[in-house]
């Protein structure tokens, strides 16, 4: 009977240190304060987006992935800054052919 009762004081003893380190390691299970829907930690230049800010863009994680509103607006800022370089590349091909065909 002594040693039933060693054995549950031990398991008793293990299992509330286990707690203990857990509880100091992992937390309190205290919630942090919510952030606002409005802020955000995706981060981009205003414009002249390389490839390099795109490798380094990251998304707030909610609970079922990442947040679609941050994802949009990278998506979109991508988005407008490719429709631009592409507008200069092709006015800029326009006055290439303008001075070749002026040129004859």
């Amino acid at each position: 009977m002594m040693m039933v009762i060693g054995y549950a004081a031990a398991l008793g003893l293990v299992g509330g240190l286990l707690f203990a380190v857990v509880w100091f390691v992992f937390g309190r299970g205290e919630e942090l304060a919510e952030v606002d829907d409005d802020v955000t930690v995706t981060e981009l230049p205003r414009a002249g987006i390389s490839g390099e800010d795109v490798r380094r863009l990251r998304f707030g994680l909610v609970f079922r992935g990442y947040k679609q509103a941050e994802v949009d607006w990278a998506l979109e800022k991508l988005a407008r800054e490719i429709d631009e370089l592409r507008g200069v590349a092709q006015a800029l091909r326009d006055r290439e052919q303008g001075g070749r065909e002026g040129g004859h």
